[in-house]
């Protein structure tokens, strides 16, 4: 059973400021060419449900990623701080966002035939490819 946890912290400039009521510890990994790009390497994001608190939605840029999602960040320092699916309005924050949780371990791959050979985790988890996860989370037509 997942033990949920609470967190709090901000971006690099203190501009924007999160909090997570519910975090789930099981670390979602995204190797997909967007969130690659985006951040420079895999994505590894926290599940973080609907019950978030922004302080400094002034600072809070969004980016429509998707037909399904949009991605947040810091206008001033560019602090990734979110992962939103627009139809739920459930978050996915980054894993290294909330420095003082433990306990967390890697439980899902996404794109996983997107990934690199460049890396690879050396732990288990489940995976999904492309093909899977589109069939899964596209919106019906």
């Amino acid at each position: 059973m997942k033990n949920f946890v609470s967190g709090e912290s901000s971006c690099l400039c203190g501009s924007v400021k999160i909090k997570a009521n519910t975090i789930c510890p099981e670390i979602t990994v995204c190797h997909c060419d967007m969130c690659r790009k985006w951040g420079g390497g895999p994505a590894l994001a926290l599940h973080c449900g609907t019950e978030i608190e922004i302080d400094g939605s002034d600072k809070l840029k969004i980016y429509d990623s998707s037909d399904w999602a949009e991605r947040g960040f810091c206008e001033n320092c560019g602090t990734h701080l979110f992962y939103r699916i627009k139809g739920t309005g459930e978050y996915s924050i980054p894993a290294g966002f909330f420095p003082n949780l433990k306990g967390l371990k890697i439980e899902m791959q996404y794109f996983s035939d997107q990934r690199p050979d460049y890396y690879c985790f050396a732990n288990q988890s489940k995976e999904m490819t492309a093909a899977e996860v589109f069939a899964k989370y596209s919106p019906p037509e």
